[in-house]
C-alpha cells in the first residue's frame, strides 16, 4: 500500500531525513516548566542528527502549564532514557551515531482523515535480543512559533512497545495503524516517526518521513 503525507504544498523541497544510524538528540521537559519550552539556550542537533522533544506530564496533570502537549507515554520514556526532568531545567539524552548493523527501518503516513493518520512500519534486520519498536506522530514546530524560541520536533503522540516475532527472527516486518492525533497538534505540521531500541532503551535505529531540518 502505497501512503505519501499531505498538507505540504512541495514535498519534493524537503530536505531528506538522517539515515538510520545517526545520533539522537532527545530533550525533555517537564510540563511545569514554561520558562523551558522558552529557553533559547537549550542544545541543539548537529546537522544530520535525529531530533524529537518531549513535555513529560508532572503530578499537577491538567494543571500544569504545558500539560495539554505532554503526552502520558513522555514519562516512560524519560524512564528509559534515564533522563526525567526536574521542573525548572530541561534533560538532554544523546543516543550516538552507530553501525546500522543491517537494520532496515521505513515508515510513511498519510492522507490525514477524521482526526487519524495511516502510518505503515516496515522493518528488516535482527537487532539484539529485547529489542523493541516505537511509533510517533512528531510536531514540527519552528523557531519563533507557539512561544518556541528553537526548533522543535515535539512528540505528540506514541504507539508501542511492539516485539513482533520477525523483529526476533531478522525477517521482514510491516505494520499498519491509524493513529489519532491530539486536538491541541496542527496536522499539517505532524510527521510520522519510528525507531528501535534496545532492552536498555537506547536507540538503535530510526527512520521518519518529510523533515524539517
Amino acid at each position: 500500500m502505497a501512503m505519501a503525507a499531505t498538507d505540504e504544498p512541495d514535498n519534493d523541497a524537503t530536505p531528506p531525513c538522517p539515515p538510520v544510524h545517526a545520533a539522537v538528540v532527545e530533550r525533555f521537559i517537564s510540563a511545569e516548566c514554561a520558562a523551558c519550552w522558552r529557553d533559547k539556550n537549550v542544545e541543539q542537533p548537529a546537522d544530520a542528527q535525529w531530533l524529537l522533544d518531549w513535555i513529560v506530564p508532572s503530578a499537577r496533570g491538567d494543571a500544569a502549564p504545558l500539560s495539554s502537549a505532554a503526552p502520558a507515554e513522555a514519562r516512560g520514556r524519560a524512564q528509559r532514557a534515564k533522563a526525567e526532568p526536574g521542573n525548572g531545567r530541561a534533560r538532554v539524552q544523546r543516543s550516538a551515531a552507530r553501525d546500522a548493523g543491517g537494520l532496515q527501518l521505513s515508515v510513511a503516513s498519510g492522507p490525514a482523515w477524521n482526526g487519524y493518520f495511516g502510518v505503515q512500519v516496515d522493518t528488516g534486520g535482527r537487532p539484539a535480543a529485547g529489542a523493541s519498536v516505537w511509533i510517533a506522530l512528531v510536531e514540527s514546530v519552528a523557531s519563533g512559533t507557539d512561544g518556541s524560541a528553537v526548533p522543535r520536533e515535539l512528540v505528540r503522540t506514541l504507539s508501542g512497545p511492539f516485539k513482533p516475532a520477525e523483529l526476533r527472527s531478522g525477517q521482514p516486518w510491516q505494520y499498519l495503524l491509524a493513529m489519532r492525533w491530539p486536538d491541541t497538534a496542527q496536522p499539517a505540521r505532524l510527521r510520522a516517526r519510528v525507531w528501535i531500541e534496545d532492552a536498555s532503551g537506547r536507540i538503535v535505529a530510526m527512520a521518519g518521513e518529510r523533515c524539517a531540518r
